[in-house]
């Protein structure tokens, strides 16, 4: 039988190398410890959508910023309703689902470099786009940011310098002075020990 009881849905947020990934696979082994079923998703999907996008990420393929926003619009809608593994169903059968980035990271992103209303409103105005429950933002300065990117990769994608990152980082928190009222919205220092940051999110979540 499915489990009636709805799933919590959990996005995790920040600029490039806030480590997202280690905080997502540790609070993933808490909850299924705590006896938790668990979806772990991320933006861009895994679909054709998801898939233009990363070739426009890593500047294979040349996209204006209204076609990438308009693109992770559309690979968003697929990601929360196709029906086999989509947000909405596996939440549904009781899942809690945690996503690496959703919208908030697409009006910071390209909500930086063009009309952030109309990035806004093409998100939150679309009926098959669910608001999550919480979004934890892992928060690092764009210099501490690159260190690790540096340290890390043998190649960046396109937001991946110091500038972009400072204007990106800066539009989220405009994103989330906005949200906040309507939406939770916890801000985490990412700049200490993965234990110590993983404790705070396990409480927050």
């Amino acid at each position: 039988m499915k489990n009636k009881q709805r799933g919590r849905f959990i996005v995790f947020e920040g600029i490039d190398g806030a480590g997202k990934t280690t905080q997502i696979e540790l609070l993933e082994k808490r909850l299924r410890e705590s006896g938790r079923r668990v979806y772990r998703t991320a933006e861009p999907t895994e679909s054709v959508s998801g898939g233009l996008l990363r070739d426009a990420l890593s500047g294979f393929s040349k996209r204006t910023v209204c076609e990438m926003a308009a693109m992770f619009t559309l690979d968003r809608i697929f990601h929360n309703v196709n029906p086999v593994n989509g947000i909405r169903k596996m939440l549904e059968d009781g899942y809690d689902v945690i996503c690496d980035r959703y919208y908030y990271s697409s009006m910071a992103y390209q909500g930086s470099e063009t009309d952030a209303t109309w990035v806004r409103d093409m998100n939150l105005n679309c009926p098959e786009i669910l608001r999550p429950d919480v979004c934890i933002f892992l928060d690092l300065a764009p210099e501490q940011s690159m260190a690790r990117i540096n340290r890390g990769r043998a190649t960046q994608e396109i937001y991946e310098n110091t500038e972009k990152l400072t204007a990106v980082r800066k539009k989220f928190f405009d994103v989330f002075a906005e949200l906040g009222k309507t939406e939770r919205i916890c801000v985490v220092d990412a700049y200490r020990s993965v234990e110590e940051i993983h404790e705070e999110i396990f409480r927050l979540v």
